[in-house]
């Protein structure tokens, strides 16, 4: 994750490292590839994430002013660090630095889990 730092994030989007697969079940099976690849939900942990829902900013009824900020954003309800359970379907695989991502829409994530409580 040495240059992780160089990702920008847009929008609702998040970044998520997925859990580690042991490929094996609770009680001990060994299961064979394909059968964690067919599930429906994944898990990872949020990496980043983006700035949130962008809203515009109401029109100026004096164009002379200087505009410092375009856009203002609503903020995500996810933070870096959280374990975020997401619909796989709504996830793109990618792949940084040799290692596995997803972008996810903060709209695809069914529940979080935070250790801050």
């Amino acid at each position: 994750m040495r240059n992780i730092n160089k990702l920008i994030v847009i929008g609702d989007k998040l970044l998520i490292k997925p859990e580690e697969e042991s490929g094996k079940t609770t009680s001990g099976l060994y299961l064979p590839p394909g059968v964690k690849e067919k599930e429906n939900i994944q898990s990872g942990y949020v990496i980043k994430i983006g700035p949130g829902y962008a809203i515009g900013m109401p029109a100026d009824d004096e164009p002379w002013k200087e505009q410092k900020e375009k856009v203002k954003y609503i903020p995500l309800q996810v933070k870096e660090g959280d374990l975020a359970i997401f619909l796989k379907k709504d996830a793109y695989e990618i792949e940084y630095d040799h290692e596995k991502y997803f972008i996810v829409s903060q709209t695809a994530i069914l529940l979080l889990i935070r250790d801050d409580f």
